[in-house]
């Protein structure tokens, strides 16, 4: 496998295109950001020589970034429902998009927690209603995840009765690690990156509390043929694990 890995990236460097290119800029949401997509980055410049710089961007503002912000991002991830609408405006060029994988949100304890069972919508509304007060992040921040929760506590009989309280300024996890809560509902990847807390288990698929991810070369990018190669490198099926430990589920 290293053998491969070394043959593909000699291959790479080998084209001229990609040989002249000294850095990709890459945006993407939290969603994304804190599920592997930093090791990958690390990775491929290893293999490559290429800079891969990766900046974080909030919902409320990544789509205006990907649009007119500077350094131009060459590549960029995004929840379906936002890059349809990138895709249809043609913002991305047109056959460079590939899907990424499926990101849950979870509840998590404080480490040493009891962990109650939330296999189904009934058993995790239960669990909710007997754990105290349940953090999630600020609906009004723009915070893509912090509206599914929202809405997913009125829209659910089974999850009324949940005393849940907003954590203003951070997200529910670090509410939680602050002690203003005694669970939080959050996206598993981010849960995952706190090892003062522990992964519960993620909500009940038919909830709908997930976030369906992809990933495209953007057509301001002025190196498109790096940017899609980096695209083919993190949704390699040898990655696949490494996006799983940190939260993403590819298919």
């Amino acid at each position: 496998m290293r053998k491969f890995l070394l043959f593909g990236a000699l291959a790479m460097l080998a084209s001229p295109a990609l040989a002249q290119t000294t850095e990709l800029n890459v945006l993407a949401p939290g969603v994304v950001y804190n599920a592997g997509l930093l090791d990958l980055a690390a990775a491929y410049t290893r293999d490559t020589g290429i800079k891969v710089t990766v900046k974080s961007d909030g919902m409320a503002a990544i789509v205006n970034d990907i649009k007119k912000g500077t350094p131009v991002a060459d590549v960029i991830a995004l929840p379906f429902a936002f890059m349809d609408g990138m895709e249809a405006e043609s913002t991305i060029i047109g056959g460079s998009r590939a899907n990424l994988g499926r990101v849950y949100i979870g509840l998590a304890v404080k480490k040493g927690a009891a962990h109650p069972d939330i296999s189904t919508p009934k058993k995790l509304g239960a669990a909710l209603r007997a754990g105290g007060t349940i953090l999630y992040s600020n609906p009004a921040s723009g915070s893509m995840v912090a509206r599914i929760i929202n809405d997913m506590l009125y829209r659910y009989p089974e999850l009324k009765g949940v005393h849940w309280k907003i954590a203003v300024g951070h997200e529910g996890g670090e509410g939680l690690i602050k002690g203003e809560g005694d669970m939080a509902l959050q996206l598993v990847c981010e849960i995952v990156n706190h090892p003062e807390l522990e992964l519960v288990g993620k909500l009940p698929v038919s909830l709908g509390g997930y976030i369906d991810t992809a990933v495209a070369v953007s057509a301001r990018s002025a190196q498109a043929d790096a940017a899609k190669a980096f695209v083919t490198y993190i949704t390699r099926p040898e990655h696949k694990a490494l996006w799983m430990t940190r939260g993403l589920e590819r298919e």
